[in-house]
């Protein structure tokens, strides 16, 4: 079996351990071998996994896998779920990460996360020597202050998805 089959073959099993919801069965392919496939794993959790229980791997991900799109997606992913557990992860590769591809999506998340644990983290990233990062960090900053805003105006929009959405 040539690698485009093989491929092939892993991503229909793959399509039928989505619709099942197996958890359990991409956290794992969170440690393949091939970046594309750790990659969709990434994405394919956020959809299936109930409450924080893709936070953790995620986070691992995120600080831990060796390719930057795998991280940046991580990164991406962890912004969408929305939960506060994963800011230290991203606070971490905001400001430690090589790749500022990885490092902008880390600030972006934060903003969309919208913790307030975050903004000394986001003022330090206002320095970073890449542009994209330091506009990030500068957005997400914004989507903080919108979000101290609206609640000390007691607005139902705190955590509303606009805000999730203008985070970044």
């Amino acid at each position: 079996m040539n690698k485009a089959d093989a491929k092939n073959l892993l991503l229909e099993e793959m399509e039928e351990a989505f619709y099942r919801k197996d958890v359990e069965y991409f956290k794992a392919l969170l440690k393949h071998e091939d970046f594309d496939i750790r990659a969709r794993a990434v994405c394919i959790l956020v959809e299936i996994a109930e409450g924080e229980d893709a936070v953790e791997p995620i986070c691992d991900v995120l600080l831990n896998d060796p390719n930057a799109l795998v991280r940046h997606e991580a990164a991406f992913s962890l912004g969408q779920m929305g939960y506060a557990k994963a800011v230290d992860a991203l606070i971490s590769a905001m400001l430690k990460d090589d790749s500022p591809f990885v490092r902008h999506e880390a600030a972006i998340a934060l903003g969309v996360i919208g913790s307030e644990s975050a903004r000394r983290a986001l003022i330090q990233a206002l320095n970073d020597e890449s542009k994209e990062v330091r506009e990030s960090a500068e957005i997400a900053l914004v989507n903080l202050d919108y979000l101290a805003y609206s609640r000390q105006k007691g607005s139902s929009s705190v955590n509303s998805r606009f805000a999730r959405l203008t985070g970044g």
